[in-house]
């Protein structure tokens, strides 16, 4: 196995997308390669304008307790997703758009922020994506 990680991003919720970015940033910071392969309700947050608009998994209570997170992630100075992804992707990060989920969910690669987006595929990448990693994790 190689020094590398691949995650499943299926998740769109806030907190699981602060989740992925900050175990891969950390990942890529030690020398490992890393893949994050978005499908589901994750691949809307690679929608233009969708990284920040997920839901908290729990607690969400009609978005009151999002808003109240982002308060309490403010005050303690946590970055953006939209930082996060920055980093993810100047540190050589890897994203793999789900080709199956845009056409069960009516996206097309001009719906999606195609400048983050390093390739679309299906289970066969992710399969040979995974098979070389020391670690792999479905957020």
């Amino acid at each position: 196995m190689s020094d590398k990680t691949t995650i499943i991003v299926q998740s769109g919720d806030m907190d699981k997308i602060y989740s992925t970015l900050i175990v891969s940033n950390g990942a890529l910071a030690m020398g490992m390669e890393t893949s994050l392969f978005f499908t589901f309700w994750g691949l809307l947050r690679l929608k233009k304008g969708g990284l920040e608009k997920g839901p908290l998994s729990k607690m969400n209570f009609l978005g009151l307790g999002k808003i109240m997170m982002l308060k309490r992630m403010k005050k303690s100075n946590v970055v953006s997703l939209e930082r996060l992804m920055a980093d993810f992707k100047e540190l050589g990060g890897k994203i793999i758009a789900c080709e199956m989920t845009m056409d069960i969910m009516g996206l097309k690669r001009e719906d999606l922020r195609e400048e983050l987006i390093d390739e679309y595929g299906a289970v066969g990448t992710y399969i040979q994506e995974a098979r070389n990693s020391a670690i792999t994790l479905f957020i």
